[in-house]
Formats: structure tokens, sequence, C-alpha cells
């Protein structure tokens, strides 16, 4: 980097988006600390209030651990200050209440009415603060007939119908080997929460920003619903294939899986040459991609003994020289040691005063101006309590302790 790019760089560092703005983060496990995460990484102020002595349940997840750190804490805690405050207590309340007093957002994921009791809900904290923005994340979020249940990924991934088009067609659904739910709705939170600000600009108000995980989820459907809407047929799982387009799924290789994606006329002209099959090009049958979609059963044989004639290697090679789109069935090792992400600043390393040297997923939004950073390690639990409480808060050393002697921090 030469020094005009440095100095650049550093300049955008210094206003980030979101520079000047503080949130309380009353979240735990991951869909709210994943939309927090969001906040922090471009330049908000988060500060993390957590359990005295245990924290956030994911501390005691794993193995792995790192030096007793858990790995699945470090993934989505980035950025952020923790503060342990116990705000059953009424002297925690007091401290929630003035921190809440100088922040610009609150973010939690209890569930709907839990908050209420201790006046902390919106309504409460609106009337007190009129420009705060509340962004709430429950299972099926603060109105409606089912309001009041809980919500875990998982079950969402059930309820919102996402199993039930994941999978192979003759056996059961499977839920995706991320918790895709609990990560949208982590998404739509900031996204919304981001809506707010904007808005905020305009009228001087704050708002309730209400993420329900069943929504989140069933908002992930479009196509899949567009066909139900459009037949009144329930779309059924295909394992990896697609209802609408072929081909577009995985294929074995000599040794390993490819996935392929032919997404017009033109690139199935281009397979077909690759594949040696020229043939089918102009065969009736497979003309269009219509006419693919109603004779996959006669096709897909033929595409699978052709794939296993040549390597992974091999595919990817000739295919991406063609314009196909296509892709290696990649392992983990693979994705994460990839030169790609690694030019992308997708893999980072920061130092945690306890687990030592980690690496972290990297910022996904480039902004060219004003770019998001990983700037601190996920917190030690309570780190950050004492100066959060004098520095910010105005307490003495004697206070704090006294505090901390009561079990309130």
């Amino acid at each position: 980097m030469n020094s005009r790019e440095s100095a650049r760089t550093s300049e955008a560092a210094a206003r980030q988006p979101l520079d000047g703005i503080t949130v309380v983060d009353l979240t735990r496990v991951l869909s709210g600390p994943y939309c927090t995460m969001q906040l922090a990484d471009m330049g908000a102020r988060v500060i993390k209030i957590e359990r005295p002595g245990k924290g956030d349940d994911t501390r005691a997840w794993g193995p792995p651990f790192l030096h007793g750190e858990s790995g699945y804490f470090l993934s989505i805690n980035r950025n952020k200050e923790s503060v342990t405050l116990d705000f059953k207590h009424p002297a925690g309340r007091q401290l929630l209440e003035l921190l809440v007093a100088r922040a610009d957002i609150v973010v939690e994921n209890f569930r709907p009415g839990t908050l209420d009791e201790i006046g902390f809900d919106y309504a409460s904290l609106s009337s007190r603060y009129p420009r705060l923005i509340y962004g709430s994340i429950s299972g099926f979020g603060h109105t409606g007939p089912l309001r009041d249940r809980p919500g875990y990924d998982a079950v969402l991934q059930g309820e919102g119908g996402l199993m039930s088009v994941t999978g192979d067609a003759e056996g059961p659904g499977y839920k995706l080997g991320v918790a895709i739910v609990d990560l949208v709705s982590g998404m739509f939170a900031a996204q919304g929460i981001l809506l707010a600000l904007l808005a905020r600009e305009r009228t001087g108000r704050g708002q309730h920003v209400d993420i329900g995980m069943l929504d989140s989820v069933t908002a992930l459907l479009t196509y899949q619903a567009a066909i139900y809407f459009a037949t009144g047929c329930t779309p059924k799982r295909m394992g990896n294939r697609h209802p609408t387009v072929v081909p577009y799924e995985t294929f074995q290789a000599a040794d390993g899986q490819v996935i392929l994606a032919v997404g017009n006329e033109e690139m199935w002209r281009r397979f077909c040459r690759v594949a040696g099959l020229d043939e089918l090009a102009n065969d009736p049958r497979f003309s269009s991609n219509r006419d693919r979609v109603l004779n996959y059963d006669a096709l897909q044989p033929i595409l699978v003994e052709t794939f296993q004639q040549r390597t992974r290697g091999d595919w990817m090679g000739a295919l991406d020289a063609a314009g196909v789109p296509a892709g290696a069935v990649r392992d983990l090792h693979e994705v994460l040691t990839d030169e790609q992400l690694l030019a992308r600043r997708m893999v980072e390393s920061v130092i945690h005063p306890v687990a030592g040297e980690i690496r972290l997923l990297g910022v996904p939004v480039k902004l060219s101006e004003t770019p998001g950073d990983i700037r601190t390690p996920p917190p030690t639990l309570g780190e950050h309590t004492d100066c959060v409480l004098t520095r910010d808060l105005g307490l003495s050393t004697a206070r704090v302790a006294e505090l901390r002697q009561a079990g309130v921090i």
C-alpha cells in the first residue's frame, strides 16, 4: 500500500458510517449478537450487557475452547465492550437506565413481555427517550397469536418451511449447516436499525424495529413461495437440484463434487461443447430450459455418467474457460484458505488477551470511502465494566467496588 492509499485508509477508518452511535446490547446467543456485531463493525460503540459471573450463554458453548474462551462466542462478539450488570437488581436497573439515557440504540432478543416487568420495554423507554431506536428479535415477533412462543433456530427452520425443501427427495427434511434463521434475523434487525437511524434524521424520533424469526425465514422462501402461489402445489425436497432451472445441481466428478449452474440457453450450448455432448444441444427434448425441466429424468443420467469421467480440477478449468458457471463443492479448509477470500480480507487475525492470536471472519460489506473493520477482539467477561461505570457514568472506584461486592456487577 502506498502512502496515499494508507492516508486514505486511515481517514476512512476515522469516520466510519456509525461513528458516534452508541448501542446498548442486551442480546445473547446468536441472532442479537450477530446484529450488534454488524453495527460495531461499521463504527458503532456497542456496550454488551452480560450477567455477572456467567455472561452470554455462548461463553460456555464448546468445544472448541481457546485457553478457556469459547470459539462460538469469539466468532460473533468482536468490536464490543463487555459490562457485567444484573439489571434484575434495583441498583443494576439504575445503572442500565443511565446507559440507555446516553444511547442511540437498544437491541434485545428476549421473549416478548420479558422486559416489560422492569420498565425496559419499547413503550416505556420511548416515552422517556423519544429519539431511542429499539431493536427486538424474537421467535414470532411482538404481535400475533404466537408472540409468546420462544424461538430457536432449528425449530424455526422447520416451522418456516425451510426443512420441507431441504434434503433428498426421498429422505427427511434437513436443517442447514449454519443457524440460518438466527443469522438472517440478525441481518434484518441490523437493516431495520439502519433504516430507523435514517428516518430519525428526518423526524427526530426513534422507533421500534420488530423482527420475528418466523417472518425472517419465510422471507427467504422467495421463488419457492412463488411456485406455491402460482400453482397451489407445495414444493417438495429435490436434493441439490433446482425446481425451475436444469442443469443446476451437484455432480460427482472422478475425485470430488462440482456444482453446475446453467442459467440460460447460451450457457447450455457452451456446456455441451465442454462436456463433449454436442448432440444434446440440438436434441429437442433439451433445447430449452423448459424442455430440460420437463425431461429431467432423461437428461440427468447422461450428465451423471459424463461428470464421472473427469476430475474436479479438469471440469473446473474447462468450465471456467468456457464461461459456464460452476464451482467445486469445497470443505471449510479449502474455503478459509482461498486466495480470493484472503485478498478480500475475509479472514483476519487479532490478538485476544486470553486466547492469544485468533482468526475471525472479515467484514463482508466493502465500503470504498468509510469501510468497516475489526478494531478490537471479542471482550473477556466484564472487561470494560469498571471503565464504563467510572468514565461514562462518573461512579467512583469505591462505589464500583460496593456494587461488585453486592453482586450487581
